[in-house]
């Protein structure tokens, strides 16, 4: 047990001393080999070389997997061409994911949560089938039958295979992430002058300028800030409130059931910093190279979240699933729906948290929580069309209602994750059992009382059926269309439709 605990530690710690040296190589990456300085090839070396580095010191020779992965998915984008290309890709990438994922779990180190080498190769599989999704739709599929984010997301020419390697393997995201598209990626080693020519509703350019690069210093200090408190919660309060406590033997025989709810709440809470603290890092190591702008708001002020993975805010007051789940693991919710759910034939919602669990990984946990996911969202969904417009009239009965749904939502959020920290069947199945399944009782009444809302034919059948994570942040990540900045009012409606326009003219 000293051995296992040993080891776990010591490659958390590894982890994050590579993260840190990342940063510094990050301002070192803007500071001296900038767009204006240097070519983009060498920017292109760089990343890609201090890529492997970092991942051959943090996981030794198990690094090899992410260039094995990453070239053999190269050579079948080559061979295949461009009609089918997708879906080779898709099922090679996520099976070695999963084969390795398998290896990992029950040959080495089961329940063991140790800074694993199968976590970059799930960026990397997401990177892998978002690209061939793109270049598929760019350089085989027609331009009208595309929605208006795969046109913007649509890559137009084969990418080399340096280019490739720099996209998946990459100093500032092959340890922790997060997704980014081909196109924004590119476009920030090229270093190319955003040039937008803003437009009317009619179609009609008006105006053309160029913006100035922004420094991310203040975003990438604030975003250090919450790491270190991230971090500080994580060291001093998630060890004194173990999830496992919920299926104490003692705990359960004397708790009260609002003891017991309190108590799965707040040990659920506390088991979200340490993913506060490795995504919100990761952002900050892209940020301080010079990535991830996303634009000015209204007042001027920058906003680097282009590729920001959780909004921590908003999770912690979400009013409802959908709420939740738009600001949690934003980037992979997103990569969910462009590959999966607005792709899909049938059922959409179903298939997306199947793939989501594969893509976790093979804990039966994980295939617990998603599938409860499945009915929560739903019976969610229900509730929120059939009775949430009696309440938004009075703003005190608006208030009250808030109240009530934050505290159903956080109850539900941590009911239906439990299995995946737990990971195993039998205690999993141990908590849900003592809670005599009320959740997933109470959300199949939910759908046999309240119908929920059909869906629309034709060409607005994607919009009808919008999934958990909202069209909102769907778009406002797609406003950059080939670029890592965007307008001085890159959250308004002419933004959108600039976009969009200039998408269509590709």
């Amino acid at each position: 047990i000293f051995t296992t605990f040993f080891f776990s530690f010591f490659m958390q710690v590894n982890f994050v001393v590579c993260q840190l040296f990342a940063l510094l190589a990050a301002i070192w990456f803007r500071t001296y080999l900038h767009s204006s300085k240097t070519s983009p090839f060498i920017r292109h070396v760089v990343a890609t070389l201090l890529g492997l580095y970092l991942a051959l010191f943090c996981f030794g020779w198990y690094a090899l997997h992410f260039v094995i992965q990453t070239g053999i998915s190269y050579y079948i984008m080559i061979i295949i061409g461009v009609e089918n290309m997708h879906k080779y890709c898709f099922v090679f990438a996520l099976g070695y994911l999963t084969v390795c994922q398998i290896t990992r779990v029950y040959i080495f180190d089961y329940g063991q949560y140790s800074a694993d080498f199968s976590g970059p190769m799930m960026i990397i599989t997401q990177k892998i089938t978002s690209l061939a999704f793109e270049i598929h739709d760019g350089m085989f599929r027609k331009n009208e039958d595309l929605t208006p984010s795969q046109r913007c997301l649509a890559v137009r020419r084969m990418p080399s295979l340096l280019e490739y390697l720099s996209y998946n393997c990459n100093f500032m995201g092959i340890l922790a992430g997060p997704l980014c598209s081909y196109k924004d990626y590119i476009t920030f080693i090229e270093g190319r002058s955003y040039q937008l020519q803003q437009s009317e509703a009619n179609g009609k350019e008006d105006t053309k300028y160029e913006q100035t690069d922004p420094s991310p210093n203040i975003a990438v200090a604030q975003k250090l800030l919450i790491c270190g408190l991230s971090l500080l919660f994580h060291m001093t309060i998630t060890k004194t409130l173990p999830v496992e406590y919920n299926i104490d033997d003692n705990f359960r025989a004397t708790a009260s059931w609002p003891v017991r709810f309190f108590y799965l709440y707040v040990s659920l809470m506390a088991a979200r910093p340490k993913y506060y603290f490795a995504w919100t890092l990761a952002d900050a190591i892209n940020n301080a190279a010079g990535f991830g702008f996303r634009g000015y708001d209204k007042n001027g002020v920058t906003h680097w979240d282009l590729i920001s993975n959780l909004r921590i805010q908003q999770i912690e007051f979400s009013t409802s699933f959908k709420m939740f789940l738009d600001n949690w693991n934003i980037q992979t919710a997103l990569w969910l729906k462009r590959v999966c759910y607005e792709r899909a034939t049938f059922s959409p919602t179903i298939q997306t948290f199947i793939l989501s669990a594969i893509w976790h990984g093979v804990y039966p946990g994980y295939y617990l929580t998603f599938l409860t996911g499945v009915l929560m969202t739903l019976a969610a969904r229900a509730i929120r069309n059939n009775i949430r417009h009696y309440f938004v009239e009075s703003p005190a009965v608006k208030l009250c209602y808030d109240i009530i749904t934050w505290m159903a939502t956080q109850l539900a959020i941590s009911y239906t994750v439990v299995p995946f920290v737990l990971l195993s069947v039998k205690p999993s199945f141990t908590f849900y059992s003592s809670c005599y399944f009320c959740l997933h009782i109470a959300s199949i009444l939910v759908l046999l009382v309240f119908p929920l809302k059909r869906t629309q034919k034709g060409s607005k059948k994607h919009e009808s059926i919008q999934p958990v994570w909202s069209k909102k942040l769907e778009e406002e990540n797609l406003l950059q269309k080939n670029s890592y900045s965007t307008t001085n009012n890159s959250f308004s409606q002419k933004q959108e439709i600039t976009c969009r326009y200039q998408a269509l003219k590709q």
